[in-house]
């Protein structure tokens, strides 16, 4: 039990609830303005694969993450275009870009790489890991909270940020009318698609974000489809904290926990396939235990 429950598998949570993190803040942001972004999965797979491209393309981490944040920030235009201007259904528009983001990964990495399944360059530097000065040299503290990628703890401020965003200031109180009555903010003269659009793109911002920590803070690769499903599991993170920062923060670490007590799993010669349904078995528990649908209800283009 020692060897399972150790210091080294929070540090791990940490690293692996980044993803989720950032996607799930995207998520809660698209909440409050009244829109359900299925397309967070789609939006996390674009962003993996173009960060690995763009560090390909221009041999510098910063500028790869720039090319995948752009990347992703043109599909969720993309997304807002049919959802919003055209009204169309979003969970239709979502499902369906993250069929195509999974086909066109796919078709890219075979076009551009001329490889199927996988892409990996020995010689291809990932995100640095940050060491804290003093923090580091702390028992516990230093082994848990140092020795992370940028994007790890950029995930916990943006989170704060977002918080005092949403629950602090006149611009997140209005987004929140928009999403909650967009009528009667029509009324007041807020530009309710405005703030729907600036919601869109800040959520494929943060999912490429999260992308890019999966392909170039965890490993440096890309495998096809490599997100599997922690774009759904971060929807469900936004559902169980009622697309609120810190609740979405605190639903996250426990998938993100669950995430790592998974690859902890398999250092003791249990079967893979049962290790890695773990974060799985655990979402679909909670969704049975998940009873509020506010959220659900806060998304009106849900019974589209």
């Amino acid at each position: 039990m020692d060897a399972f429950l150790d210091w080294t598998l929070l540090s791990s949570t940490i690293r692996m609830v980044t993803p989720l993190l950032l996607a799930a803040l995207g998520g809660a942001l698209c909440a409050r303005v009244g829109i359900f972004n299925v397309a967070l999965e789609g939006m996390m797979l674009t962003g993996a694969f173009t960060a690995i491209l763009g560090n390909h393309l221009f041999d510098n981490v910063l500028l790869a993450i720039l090319f995948a944040v752009l990347c992703v920030a043109l599909v969720s235009l993309l997304f807002g275009y049919l959802s919003i201007h055209l009204e169309a259904n979003a969970i239709v528009v979502g499902i369906a870009l993250n069929f195509l983001a999974a086909g066109l990964t796919a078709f890219s990495l075979f076009a551009i790489f001329g490889v199927k399944g996988q892409y990996y360059d020995k010689e291809m530097a990932g995100l640095p890991v940050w060491d804290i000065p003093v923090l580091q040299d702390i028992p516990v503290l230093g082994d848990v909270l140092s020795g992370h990628s940028p994007l790890v703890y950029l995930a916990f401020v943006l989170a704060a940020a977002l918080h005092y965003y949403v629950f602090r200031t006149v611009s997140g109180f209005r987004m929140t009318a928009a999403g909650e009555s967009p009528q009667a903010a029509q009324s007041l003269g807020l530009k309710v698609k405005r703030y729907q659009y600036g919601a869109v793109v800040a959520s494929g911002i943060l999912s490429a974000l999260a992308g890019a920590q999966l392909s170039l803070g965890q490993v440096t690769l890309f495998t096809e489809n490599m997100t599997a499903g922690r774009g759904f599991i971060a929807l469900v993170a936004t559902m169980l904290g009622q697309s609120n920062p810190l609740g979405v923060t605190a639903a996250s670490l426990l998938f993100g926990f669950m995430d790592a007590v998974s690859i902890r799993l398999q250092g003791f010669a249990l079967p893979t396939h049962f290790t890695m349904m773990v974060p799985y078995a655990v979402t679909i528990v909670v969704m049975f235990f998940f009873k509020d649908r506010a959220y659900l209800r806060q998304s009106g283009r849900i019974g589209r």
